[in-house]
Formats: structure tokens, C-alpha cells, sequence
């Protein structure tokens, strides 16, 4: 029977609140990245990235950051129906940091939290019915509610042939066995808790965990004792972690020392930070092992997972996808640093983010000086400008009508109201840090010499930034273009946002059909990578396939490049849109005057009301989108 899904996991489900500062106290940490956390829901996410179709079973919060959980695991591709919303309790948090190479401070919020209010009646058969495999860990066995829904789950599965797995997972604190400030604590002795855990291992077919925790489930201070003492209750494949050392499996009978079990690969990298390793671990080796792996693939693929893990921060943020999995094997450590390797942590970025954008439609109305020579020439006040954006939003909002794929540039001198309302708002969200016209590039006061004023913004918000700039540029000028290039693309990087570059040439400039792919190859070669490119149109079919190529040669993750207008008027536009619309890497356009241009000229003169300009405004979006459209459907794609 086809199942709709691989890997169902229950249990914990919460927000990790990650301290941004390394190597100090838990109490001095001035700032936190928040991710999605908690066993489960890390191994589901971590296990979709690497291609497995995973869902999740577990109650969150009726808020901020349950909305959060459930709408992180979408972008993920973690089939979310049942994440349970509960009325009456918080999502569980965390908050963790990184003190040293050996010490991660951790405390957990966890009173009366939402995911351990799950019970036997929220376990639904069908649901159950669907996956190939059930997957928990022990904390939901910690409690007699939750101790039952988990075991009615693995019965389900037990009956109708699906695979069950258990990451012990086990944290004394969550055990009521320390204080509430001793949650980074990894092991205490405990007969009741290894009376609990035994009295479930014959339910699994698969069970992982590290030496310290099979000691809790064997109970036994002795590795091979303890790993013996499970073997005894349950035929289930026993997979011991032993850290840096990798891990080993054993399907039969434990041999005298852990040397004779099944081994995978390890890998020496540095250590940065341990929590949630095992998560990502647990994930590899769920890849490997429902794909139908030899204990040796899927050993790789779990260490692989595992050492990519404890060298970022963060937990789910830090799981490979496939394609990143499948070139850390083929191309190995580099460096034991791996946050350090430039090439993988590009990968990494670039096959992870989401959500994937196969077209970009975009009303930019984030001009400056222009609107300001407008509002001049028409003696109206600039303030009047950041009220004509809002109405442009409005427009761009009812074009795309909750439709993926249509997006606005604005800056935030004229338009800050404008963005906060655009957030959340489902639009693709570019802002602009250049000073308008500024050659070489300078940046906006307003976000800092450092870049530092990036960290403040929305993470939706992509870092957009125009350069005019030409291959033929001398020694100075591209020397300090290409510095300021690489800063702020190094800013958007660090702080999580992604990079769009609009390329224009300098007036008079000679341009060639190699001209501009010249250029592009001029930035990647400074280590420039990005994620989108805007370019001007070009009518050369050769200019075109040029760009193209280069872009797929050098940055083959690049999401597409979009067109901008530079004012052109909309048959002019149609020419240009019908030369790009034949390469697929071209996904869309960025334009703007063509669009309000003689709109907000006549709104700012009082000419006509914001009614008029909102409709007019969203009927020339339209009638671009539409010439694009077209233009795709007629084009021979596939030519680049």
C-alpha cells in the first residue's frame, strides 16, 4: 500500500531562543536568534530537508510563537495537520547558549506547556496509517498522559506493518530529576526512569542513543552491559552515538566491545556548539534507513548530519538539505571549522531557504530622489510621498490577491509605514540600502558604517542594493565598489536576509553583448553570491545567453534574475520582456515609473483622489504582469 508519508514524529514541540553571543554566560547574552526546537519537531524538519516526507504530531501554543512553530514547519515542508493548537497553555521555550567548546548553558520553560498536554484522543489511526514509519522520543514518556497517546501511536503502527523508532533523548530535568536551572545536565541515574523506558523498548524496531543514554535504559553504568540489557527486551537495531567517535549499530546479538558493531564514517570537525546534534543525527539516519541504506550508508549520512550540526549555531537552522548532504560526502572536511568553508556554507544557504519563488512579478516603488523631484515639481510637500506609497501597496496588494509570486521594493526614507503593513502581508519584500545615484556605492546613514541597522529589520526583507558599474571601471573605483559590495553582502548574510544586486551602467558607458556578463563574473570572483540579480533589459539574444550562462557556471543556486525598467514605456517594455522571457533563469520584473510615473505625478497635484490612483495604479501592474505573461507562455524556454 502507498503511504502519503515516511516519517511521522510525536512529542516535544518549542521555540529555542539561541544567545547570539559566544563564549559567555547564559547571563550575559545581550541578544537571541529564535528557531523552532524540541526533539521531534527538529528530527521532522531536519528529515525534510533531506527529502523525507515527514509530519509532525504535537500541541503548541493559541500564539506568537505557536503561530511561528507551525508556519517555520510549512516553510520546512513538514506536513503540519496535526500540530494541535491548544486554547489554554503557552508553547514550550528554551533558551540556550554557547559558553565553550564543552559547556551549553540551557534552561527550559515548560510548566503546563502546550505539547504536554497531548493525549490518546489526538492520536488518529488513519493519520497513523499514512506513514511508513512512527518516531518519538523519550520525554513524552515522562508523563502518564502523554506516556499514553505515545504508546497508542507505536501500537497503530505496530499492527499495520509500519516501522517505530525511539531517540531516548533523555533529559533529567524533564524527568523531574534536577533543579529547574540544571536543564543542561545530560545524565542521572534513575530506577524509575529505566523501569519506564524498558517497559516500551519492545514497541521499536529502531533505537538511538548516546552511550550515557543507553545507560539509562539499560541501567547500567556500563556500556555494553546496559546496551545488553536493552537487547534482552526488544529485537529492535540499536544505534549507539559516541560523539566525534561516530557511531555504531548492531542488529543482533552485542558483541564484547562496541569496535565489532557496524560502523559508518566519522568526520573531525570543530565543535561550536552541541545542541540539537542529535536531532540532525537522528534525521541522517532516518534518511538512510527508510530509503533502504546499508548500516554503513546510513551511518554516514547520520554523522554527516550530525557533524554539520555541531558546527553552526542554532538546531534546525543548522540540518543540511539532500543536495548539501550529497556534497559534504563527495567533498569531505575542508576545514574543521565548517561554518568557515565559504562554498559549503553557500550551499547550505542556498538549498535551504525558502520558500521557492519560481516567478517574481514586482511593483518597486522605492525611488527616492525621483519622487522627490516629482513632489518639487509639482509644489508638493515630500510628505506626501509616503502616503502615495501606501496607496502603491494597496495596488500591489490587490493585484496579487494572496497569490504567491508578486512582490513590492520600498525604502523606508518615504515608505517605513508602508513596510511595516507590507510584513506578513505574503508579498516578497526587497528594501534599498544605497544612497540614490551614489558612485562609488554608499550606503543609507540610517542603517550605520557598520550595516549594523540590517539586524533590525524583518527577516522577509530582502537587502536590495543598486550599483552603477562598468567592467571598465579603473583601479579605484572598482577597488571601492567592490569593497562596499562585499560588506553588505557579508551584513545580509550574517543576518539572514537575502540579497538582491541591481546592475546599471554608467551613462555613455560603451556596452558590448559581453559586457554585462563580464560584470557579473567581476563580482562572483570577489565573493559576491547573489541571491537574486536585477538587471537591465536587453534586447541581444546573445547578451542574454551570456548573462545566463555565466550566472549558471558560477551560481548554479541563484534564484533567477528579474528585470528592471528604468522608466521605459510599456511597449518598449514588451520588446524587452520578449527577448529575456525566452531564458528561464529570468523569473519576472522589477519595474516602477512605467507604472506611477504620470499616476503620482497627478496625485501629488491634487489632480485625482486616492481611489483613482490605487485602481489605476493596480491596472498597469496588471497589464504588466499580463505582457509577461504572455510573453513566457510564446518564449522556447530551457534556452540557457
Amino acid at each position: 500500500m502507498d503511504k502519503n508519508l515516511d516519517l511521522i514524529a510525536i512529542g516535544r514541540s518549542s521555540v529555542d531562543l539561541y544567545g547570539g553571543q559566544v563564549g559567555g554566560r547564559l547571563e550575559d547574552m545581550a541578544s537571541f536568534q529564535k528557531y523552532i526546537g524540541g526533539s521531534p519537531t527538529n528530527i521532522a524538519a531536519g528529515a525534510a530537508r533531506l527529502g523525507l516526507r515527514s509530519a509532525l504530531i504535537t500541541r503548541v501554543g493559541d500564539e506568537h510563537l505557536g503561530r511561528f512553530i507551525i508556519e517555520q514547519l510549512s516553510r520546512e515542508g513538514v506536513d503540519t495537520r496535526k500540530v494541535i493548537t491548544d486554547p489554554r497553555r503557552l508553547t514550550a521555550l528554551a533558551i540556550l547558549g554557547i559558553r565553550d567548546d564543552e559547556d551549553f548553558p540551557l534552561i527550559f520553560y515548560r510548566e503546563n506547556c502546550a505539547d504536554m498536554a497531548l493525549t490518546e484522543a489526538e492520536i488518529d489511526p488513519a493519520f497513523i496509517a499514512e506513514a511508513r514509519c512512527v518516531c518519538v522520543t523519550g520525554t513524552h514518556l515522562s508523563h502518564p498522559k502523554t506516556e499514553a497517546a505515545i504508546v497508542k501511536a507505536l501500537n497503530i503502527a505496530q499492527k499495520i506493518g509500519a516501522k517505530t523508532a525511539l531517540d531516548i533523548d533523555y533529559r533529567p530535568t524533564l524527568w523531574g530529576l534536577t533543579g529547574l536551572g540544571e536543564a543542561a545536565s545530560r545524565y542521572v541515574a534513575s530506577e524509575p526512569v529505566t523501569r519506564k523506558l524498558q517497559s516500551t523498548l519492545h514497541l521499536f524496531d529502531l533505537i538511538v542513543g548516546t552511550e550515557e543514554e543507553f545507560h539509562i535504559a539499560g541501567g547500567s553504568a556500563d556500556t555494553i552491559a546496559a546496551l545488553r540489557e536493552v537487547r534482552s527486551r526488544t529485537a529492535a537495531i540499536l544505534v549507539c552515538k559516541l560523539g566525534p567517535m561516530g557511531a555504531v549499530a548492531f542488529q543482533d546479538e552485542i558483541p564484547d566491545s562496541l569496535e565489532d558493531g557496524e560502523t559508518g564514517p566519522g568526520f573531525n570537525v570543530e565543535v561550536f556548539n552541541v545542541l540539537g546534534a542529535g536531532d540532525g543525527f537522528m534525521a541522517g539516519l532516518l534518511k538512510g534507513w527508510l530509503t533502504g541504506q546499508d548500516w554503513r550508508v546510513s551511518l554516514s549520512f547520520a554523522n554527516a548530519c550530525g557533524a554539520l550540526a555541531v558546527s553552526r549555531h542554532g538546531c534546525t537552522p543548522s540540518y543540511p538539505s539532500l543536495h548539501e548532504l550529497e556534497h559534504f560526502l563527495r567533498e569531505g572536511v575542508t576545514t574543521p571549522a565548517l561554518r568557515n568553508d565559504k562554498t559549503l556554507e553557500h550551499v547550505h544557504w542556498a538549498t535551504t531557504r525558502t520558500p521557492d519563488i519560481p516567478e517574481l512579478r514586482v511593483f518597486a516603488f522605492d525611488h527616492r530622489s525621483q519622487f522627490e523631484h516629482l513632489a518639487r515639481q509639482v509644489g508638493a510637500p515630500a510628505g506626501r510621498i509616503s502616503a502615495f506609497k501606501e496607496i502603491c501597496l494597496d495596488a500591489a496588494l490587490t493585484v496579487a490577491n494572496g497569490r504567491n509570486g508578486y512582490g513590492v521594493l520600498c525604502d523606508s526614507q518615504f515608505g517605513r509605514r508602508t513596510l511595516y503593513r507590507a510584513s506578513g502581508s505574503g508579498l516578497w519584500i526587497g528594501r534599498p540600502v544605497e544612497m540614490p545615484s551614489s558612485r562609488p556605492l554608499r550606503f543609507d546613514p540610517e542603517i550605520g558604517p557598520d550595516l549594523g541597522g540590517i539586524a533590525e529589520w524583518p527577516l522577509e526583507h530582502a537587502v536590495k542594493v543598486l550599483c552603477v558599474c562598468h567592467p571598465g571601471d579603473a583601479g579605484p573605483m572598482w577597488d571601492a565598489q567592490r569593497s562596499a559590495l562585499q560588506r553588505v553582502f557579508a551584513a545580509a548574510r550574517r543576518n539572514r536576509h537575502e540579497f538582491l544586486l541591481e546592475i546599471i551602467h554608467p551613462p555613455s558607458s560603451q556596452v558590448s553583448d559581453t559586457t554585462l556578463a563580464t560584470m557579473l563574473e567581476q563580482i562572483y570572483a570577489a565573493g559576491i553570491y547573489p541571491d537574486w540579480w536585477k538587471l537591465e533589459p536587453s534586447k541581444s539574444d546573445l547578451a542574454w545567453h551570456n548573462t545566463c550562462r555565466t550566472i549558471r557556471s558560477r551560481d548554479p543556486y541563484c534564484r533567477g534574475v528579474i528585470l528592471l525598467g528604468l522608466g521605459s514605456r510599456p511597449e518598449e517594455l514588451r520588446t524587452s520582456f520578449a527577448a529575456a522571457a525566452k531564458y528561464e533563469l529570468v523569473k519576472g520584473f522589477a519595474v516602477g515609473r512605467t507604472i506611477f510615473r504620470e499616476i503620482a505625478e497627478s496625485w501629488l497635484a491634487g489632480s485625482i483622489g486616492d481611489d483613482n490612483a490605487r485602481g489605476q495604479l493596480a491596472q498597469n501592474f496588471v497589464a504588466l504582469c499580463a505582457q509577461w505573461d504572455n510573453c513566457r507562455a510564446q518564449s522556447g524556454i530551457g534556452r540557457d
